[in-house]
């Protein structure tokens, strides 16, 4: 047990070192962090490759995002409907590696596609909470960044493009960890 438990646990908490950089991003422009989840596969993908490699059963998904869940629930850094995008992604994750297989790279490839989204369910706040959102920039971030998060908000546009672009960049990062990790 102990043998499984905790590569887990060392996989969900490189997925929130791996959550915060992409969230630090935000400090160089609003656009960076609404966006960055696009390109936070390439990190995302080595550490679910690895946590595969570890557990080929149930239980990846649930334990990376869970435990990221419950310590985004308890520092109040999501809202409800976040949490409920996180159970989905995780819900779905299990249920692609169950019908495709723990044991293969097509289970483990198709499965990492909604667990690629994560980062946007993290920042998904703003699209939902739009109001609270602005205010919170008004109140946590440096002068004029609530305008420029308007600005980003506004542009559903490049939201659509950029959510789409995920799964390519999923897909390639996936790839790109296991020709470097030979798994």
């Amino acid at each position: 047990m102990k043998k499984t438990v905790l590569p887990l646990v060392l996989a969900a908490v490189l997925w929130l070192l791996a959550t915060c950089l992409c969230a630090f991003t935000g400090s160089i422009h609003p656009a960076c962090f609404a966006y960055s989840g696009t390109f936070a596969p390439i990190l995302f993908a080595f550490i679910y490759l690895f946590a595969c490699s570890k557990r080929q059963g149930f239980g990846v998904p649930t334990v990376i995002l869970g435990i990221l869940l419950v310590l985004f629930l308890i520092a109040g850094e999501i809202d409800t409907i976040g949490a409920i995008m996180y159970v989905a992604i995780i819900a779905l994750a299990e249920i692609l590696r169950k019908v495709y297989g723990y044991d293969n790279k097509k289970g483990t490839r198709i499965s990492f596609l909604p667990m690629a989204f994560s980062f946007y369910v993290y920042v998904s706040h703003w699209w939902t909470d739009t109001a609270g959102s602005l205010q919170a920039g008004v109140e946590e971030m440096p002068a004029g960044y609530a305008d420029k998060m308007a600005v980003v908000i506004d542009n559903t546009t490049m939201l659509v493009v950029m959510l789409v672009l995920t799964i390519p960049v999923a897909i390639l990062a996936m790839r790109l960890a296991e020709k470097v990790l030979k798994k």
